[in-house]
């Protein structure tokens, strides 16, 4: 099987209009990309329409990289960054609105997805297809979240 060509719905929402073929760190990228979308739907709706958004985000992740999986046989490639954009969404629901709680959901999701703490190397390792892509970085965000969280309340 061949790849989707860029213009592919499924290959534009998988790699967010390109983003993820940026050759230089692209889950950070994509979850740099969040930050703003993040930041304006928490500023009209609140942490609900955070919540929301990230749920129909990983849903469209899901069938978009399901696709791409199917059409490339790559089990999670990097260049999938539809992924990172839900899962720091979510990871940010918790947060103030505010850069310096912005910046921790950043970072915490940052490391979570690197480190892929249990769930997440499990669903890394054990889930494929669309569900797999998106799984791990779920997972990822809720640690961050949870950090997120903490900080809020230490605040």
């Amino acid at each position: 099987m061949s790849a989707p060509s860029f213009w592919h719905p499924a290959a534009l929402t998988a790699t967010v209009f390109g983003l993820g073929r940026v050759p230089l760190a692209p889950g950070t990228l994509g979850s740099a990309a969040a930050l703003p979308i993040a930041w304006l739907v928490a500023a009209r709706f609140h942490a609900t329409g955070l919540l929301a958004v990230s749920a129909v985000l990983f849903a469209i992740g899901w069938w978009a990289s399901d696709i791409v999986t199917r059409k490339t046989r790559e089990q999670d490639p990097q260049y999938i960054v539809i992924d990172e954009v839900a899962a720091q969404c979510l990871a940010l629901v918790p947060a103030s609105h505010d850069f310096v709680s912005y910046a921790i959901g950043f970072a915490a999701f940052r490391a979570a997805d690197i480190w892929k703490p249990w769930p997440a190397s499990w669903a890394d390792r054990s889930l494929h297809g669309g569900i797999g892509v998106m799984a791990d970085d779920f997972f990822a965000a809720i640690y961050a979240g949870i950090v997120v969280y903490l900080f809020g309340v230490w605040r």
